[in-house]
């Protein structure tokens, strides 16, 4: 028994739901497939799949093994690129995670150039602002704005995300232009409330001006937890809200939405890239460390924040 195709072929089995799917990508039989994972139960003595004439559904010991296999497979192909040859070449499977905002108008609209380059490296993109256990899920790395409260991880600060207030004309019209801070906090104003995945709550914003600081609760009708939907919500007039810049610029260009409390500063949101220490940086997580990068020194650099005289 080959033991590393069938641990292949039980992987990509589970990856495509099918020994059909999984026979296409790994170009062999259906046959062999379905022998090689058979087989594999024999070894191990316990049900990996449970096979219908529908579909094909991973067992409670098939998934605890799935994850296993994954770390075996992803450790040999890292042992495999850390070879000189090999490093000169990056390759393989990478799973990351990232903010859905950021991968929708940053890094998936950057990623022809990535592969131009990088033509045998396999991404698994999560795209969302989810608590990940970067261990146990088997992710190679993740992308986060805001600071890392895990401090058993590795962060590399990779950009800062400049913040505005923004709200759309037709919200504008109904509840008026606030001058202050202090006025979101009034009856007749709502914000869209951002709900973060380390507290699952909303998060006060600070505002400063001059020696003034202001916290701003806000009420909301409506809370979302991910920045594609609060653009949404403030687009569709449901209230004010706060977001990076890079995601506004096309509709403060279109008049969709309009700037407010230009006067009032935020602190830059950090953007950190994480990823476990135990976890060997291959070359192919190097080449994406560094493209992720150079692409946020382009949209929002790492902010110098030294005093002059020590530059």
């Amino acid at each position: 028994m080959d033991r590393f195709g069938a641990i292949q072929a039980f992987v990509r089995v589970v990856e495509t739901g099918s020994f059909t799917k999984a026979a296409e990508t790994l170009r062999i039989s259906k046959t062999s497939v379905t022998q090689q994972v058979q087989q594999l139960e024999a070894r191990l003595r316990v049900r990996l799949l449970n096979r219908t004439t529908r579909k094909v559904n991973v067992t409670a010991d098939g998934a605890a093994y799935y994850e296993r296999a994954l770390r075996l497979l992803a450790d040999l192909d890292d042992a495999e690129t850390s070879l000189s040859a090999a490093a000169a070449v990056p390759r393989g499977r990478l799973r990351v995670d990232v903010p859905s905002p950021l991968a929708r108008m940053i890094l998936i609209p950057a990623l022809p150039a990535f592969y131009a380059k990088y033509p045998d490296i396999q991404l698994d993109m999560g795209v969302n602002d989810r608590r990940v256990d970067l261990i146990g899920e088997n992710v190679d790395c993740v992308v986060r704005g805001g600071e890392i409260t895990d401090q058993s991880l590795i962060a590399r600060h990779v950009g800062d995300l400049r913040l505005g207030v923004y709200a759309a004309p037709g919200y504008l019209e109904r509840a008026g232009v606030p001058t202050h801070p202090s006025e979101l906090e009034n009856s007749h104003h709502r914000v869209v409330g951002f709900l973060w995945a380390r507290t699952g709550k909303p998060t006060p914003y600070v505002m400063q001006r001059q020696n003034e600081q202001v916290q701003v609760h806000g009420r909301y009708a409506l809370a979302v937890d991910d920045g594609n939907a609060c653009l949404a919500a403030g687009l569709a007039g449901l209230g004010i809200i706060w977001l990076p810049e890079y995601m506004v610029r096309t509709h403060l260009a279109n008049g969709e939405l309009l700037p407010l409390l230009e006067d009032w500063r935020l602190d830059e949101m950090p953007l950190y890239l994480a990823f476990p220490p135990n976890r060997h940086v291959s070359a192919k997580l190097r080449v994406f460390i560094d493209w992720v990068i150079e692409l946020m020194a382009q949209h929002a650099p790492v902010l110098d924040r030294r005093p002059v005289a020590d530059r």
